[in-house]
């Protein structure tokens, strides 16, 4: 099997071009490679398709063999491998997902795609969409006990759903053992991505994120898009912001006129490859 590895902010994922190669289980497959001393090494695999909605299709599956709704950071990576392969040589390219069609916008320079602006949709934030289990039309700022502590959690779905909270000090923070907790806590019938943040000032944040079905990974691009919808909800920042991850920056807004969150960021090429399955 061919594959490519590549990364957003070190949010790094397999792509097989299913073109060409047949997965019969993604799920198994991904596990599998997934690996960083038995396999390839990566967060997740990432399977690009043919769509009949869409000029593309995306499925994501994490290292744990769970399929994801989205994920921003690979879908970057997904408009610079067709449009560097020559799959397509428009610009603005629709790749179908499980949270909808998004709409990406290409930066190209010297004939490969450097930067990519995702437009993300509207953010959902009725809880029983999300979900949440809570009775409440929203989830902001709503305290959570984990381990004995109270955190006020902001609750977002970029597709996928998050829970935001805020800290003091976010690289201090003990997110390997606070991060598990929010992601399997029972407010979440189908876990969730746990985001802490850090407020710098109104046009910058910084955050850490422990992925569902992944644990901490070095960026999270739907991840960076709730945290920004989730402090302009609690008066933290403006409506655009730079949102800083452990592999980099993201360029987050979210659109008042039409209410959609569009974020921009780097996709990276690191090697082709071939392994015997």
């Amino acid at each position: 099997m061919k594959f490519t590895k590549m990364h957003g902010l070190g949010n790094d994922y397999i792509y097989v071009n299913c073109f060409y190669e047949n997965i019969n289980n993604p799920s198994a497959l991904a596990k599998c490679l997934s690996d960083r001393h038995f396999g390839i090494g990566s967060d997740g695999l990432v399977l690009i398709l043919s769509s009949a909605k869409a000029d593309f299709r995306m499925r994501m599956f994490n290292l744990d063999g769970s399929e994801a709704e989205m994920c921003g950071n690979a879908i970057r990576c997904v408009g610079k491998y067709v449009y560097d392969n020559g799959f397509t040589n428009k610009t603005t390219v629709e790749v179908e997902t499980l949270a909808g069609i998004k709409v990406l916008g290409l930066t190209v320079k010297n004939g490969k795609v450097a930067q990519v602006r995702v437009d993300m949709g509207e953010p959902i934030l009725d809880t029983q969409k999300i979900p949440v289990n809570s009775e409440l039309d929203r989830f902001i700022a709503q305290p959570v006990e984990i381990e004995g502590k109270i955190y006020p959690i902001t609750c977002v779905s970029m597709g996928n759903p998050h829970a935001v909270t805020y800290v003091e000090d976010v690289s201090k923070f003990p997110l390997e053992q606070i991060g598990p907790r929010m992601e399997t806590h029972s407010l979440y019938p189908k876990k969730v991505n746990a985001e802490f943040v850090q407020v710098i000032d109104r046009s910058t944040l910084k955050m850490r994120v422990w992925e569902r079905g992944a644990g901490e990974t070095l960026a999270c691009g739907t991840g960076a898009c709730a945290v920004l919808v989730s402090s302009v909800l609690n008066g933290l920042c403006k409506r655009k912001a730079a949102v800083q991850l452990l592999g980099g920056d993201l360029t987050i807004e979210w659109n008042e006129k039409n209410n959609h969150v569009y974020m921009t960021g780097p996709a990276v090429k690191v090697f082709d490859g071939e392994i015997e399955l």
